[in-house]
């Protein structure tokens, strides 16, 4: 009987965790050039791609998925309008949508979701254990949180909610706390990149 009331009791967490890191300072935290992430995954063409298939630009890499009710969206969307804001200066920044739901988030569905943000916005995704290598990689956390009433088509899944930048090299640049906003985000990814 109280199985459901620590799944709720799960949700709530992660949800107030999320919901304090959004409220939190943002910008970006830059780290020291360290060695680049590796993923082996499918865009939302159904294509398999790596991580080497963009060398010589930047990635802004999120990890979520489709189903997220707040977190994924809001991130994509600041992520989406900053790049409108860079215009030019941003042409060699490639924004990525990876995502944690493999059962649910098929190449078609990333490729519906995914045409709602930026036009160079790709989604990707894979089996279970592509997308938890491509997570470790980049130290990125997720977790599966069954629904409290049973249904198992409508859980919920708990994931980190930073934006990773990678160099053109492939290297790990930092991280972009959730909640910058798009043009302060814009302005920091212009500094990095003009550098």
């Amino acid at each position: 009987m109280r199985r459901p009331y620590l799944y709720l009791s799960l949700v709530l967490v992660i949800g107030a965790l999320g919901v304090a890191a959004w409220l939190s300072a943002p910008g970006i935290q830059q780290s020291p050039p360290k060695p680049g992430h590796a993923f082996q995954l499918i865009d939302h063409n159904g294509k398999p791609v790596t991580e080497k298939d963009f060398r010589g630009k930047y990635l802004l890499v999120f990890f979520g998925y489709t189903y997220c009710p707040d977190v994924c969206p809001t991130a994509l969307a600041d992520m989406s309008r900053a790049l409108d804001i860079l215009g030019a200066d941003g042409s060699n920044i490639q924004p990525l949508f990876i995502s944690v739901d493999p059962e649910r988030d098929t190449p078609s569905q990333l490729k519906d979701y995914v045409a709602n943000f930026h036009p160079r916005l790709i989604g990707l995704t894979g089996d279970k254990a592509s997308i938890a290598a491509a997570a470790k990689s980049y130290k990125a956390l997720y977790l599966k949180l069954p629904d409290p009433g049973g249904d198992p088509d409508a859980y919920l899944v708990g994931h980190s909610s930073a934006i990773f930048l990678t160099g053109p090299n492939g290297e790990a640049l930092g991280s972009i706390t959730p909640g910058a906003d798009p043009d302060g985000l814009a302005s920091a990814l212009r500094k990095i990149i003009k550098r």
